[in-house]
């Protein structure tokens, strides 16, 4: 997957070293109630639809962008569903913690078609019968769905085993 221009020229400094980012995240519900998955380029893993926020963009901003742009579906988002950071070590060696803001979204038009780079593949999953993922996407979808209206978040001192450090992406 291509860099943005402002992590290309931070990776220019700094190599393969801990970078700090902003991401966003979907979880896109159809109106039959299911979930909207991508397979990633980089990995070929299941997971929600996500993306970096480029400096001077709003969160939301960037998550209408990044997921019409990897899914071909457009969407309305409904309300925050969590933030937390999370450690990402990808293939190439590259090391990041992302602050990353959720919503929830729903469908309101596009069609489910992947890029052929950030995504592999896209489809519509019943909540109850979603391919292996792994347990970051999973927090992600749980407390997105979830009736309470409040967004989640690790509470201080919390670990939550989603949030822990992966081996590599």
């Amino acid at each position: 997957m291509p860099l943005s221009p402002y992590v290309a020229r931070m990776r220019r400094h700094i190599g393969s070293e801990l970078l700090l980012l902003y991401g966003v995240s979907a979880v896109v519900t159809d109106d039959a109630g299911r979930v909207l998955l991508a397979r990633r380029g980089d990995n070929g893993r299941w997971s929600v639809p996500a993306g970096m926020v480029d400096p001077g963009e709003q969160p939301a901003d960037a998550l209408l962008r990044e997921v019409h742009e990897e899914t071909g579906v457009k969407v309305e988002i409904e309300r925050l569903g969590g933030v937390a950071t999370h450690p990402v070590v990808y293939p190439n060696g590259d090391v990041c913690e992302y602050l990353n803001v959720w919503f929830r979204c729903r469908a309101v038009g596009g069609a489910a078609t992947p890029d052929g780079d950030e995504s592999l593949a896209v489809g519509w999953f019943d909540p109850d019968e979603l391919p292996e993922l792994d347990d970051w996407s999973r927090l992600r979808i749980c407390t997105a769905l979830r009736e309470e209206p409040t967004a989640w978040y690790a509470a201080a001192g919390e670990r939550h085993p989603a949030l822990r450090q992966p081996d590599s992406l």
